[in-house]
């Protein structure tokens, strides 16, 4: 099978959590990696981290240059109007990706999926639909862009589900994430909502709190 590229950072001993995190519009796998020696997490979760890197396409808004994406977005209001057929193609990477770490020894209740503004509304079709259970869901300034056809799997309706983002964010609206929060919790999930004073982009006091989210799920 062939899987999406990615950055991969081994833990000392041998892996038996793994976190899958997308990056978002633009970037690549490298984006979200020099985090990692600032999470601070137990020694019993010796983490696999896996940084995918998004595909080369155009995207629409940015006047059909080609660029690192999860799906296209074909108008400023990205809420509304994106590629879902492509975003659920990305999603359905991140299943494979899933599998091979299952395949490689890690069950998916220890497996975390993460992503930041588009690579997080990758993580939230992923995981929610996934249908074994999840250690948890880390969505970072995003939104959920598929909620008219999302299919729901109850062996995830008890995740862990945690949203953050900036208050001060001009390219994914707090409002967004706001919303997102209030459709799953709707729907019976519970989530922890954390609001930062920052952009679009992740702050120290919010990294502190990942570590403290990762530490709780990946137990």
């Amino acid at each position: 099978m062939s899987y999406l590229p990615c950055v991969e950072i081994e833990p000392e001993q041998p892996a038996n959590r793994a976190i899958i995190w997308l990056h978002g519009l633009g970037a690549d796998g490298n984006d979200f990696a020099p985090l990692v020696p600032h999470l601070t997490l137990p020694d019993s979760a010796q983490v696999r981290f896996i940084f995918p890197h998004a595909p080369k396409i155009p995207v629409t808004i940015n006047g059909g240059m080609v660029m690192p994406a999860w799906y296209d977005i074909t108008d400023m209001a990205i809420d509304r109007k994106v590629d879902t057929n492509q975003l659920s193609a990305s999603a359905a990477r991140v299943t494979d990706l899933i599998a091979r770490e299952n395949e490689r020894g890690i069950a998916s209740e220890h497996i975390v999926i993460a992503g930041f503004s588009q690579g997080g509304a990758v993580a939230y079709e992923a995981a929610l639909s996934h249908p074994e259970r999840l250690a948890g869901l880390l969505v970072l300034s995003s939104y959920l862009a598929t909620a008219p056809s999302i299919k729901l799997h109850p062996a995830n309706q008890d995740i862990p589900v945690m949203i953050q983002h900036g208050r001060q964010d001009p390219v994914v609206a707090e409002r967004l994430g706001q919303q997102a929060q209030a459709w799953i919790m709707d729907r019976g999930y519970k989530v922890e909502y954390q609001a930062f004073d920052m952009q679009h982009q992740v702050c120290p006091e919010q990294i502190q709190e990942i570590s403290r989210w990762l530490t709780k799920v990946l137990a």
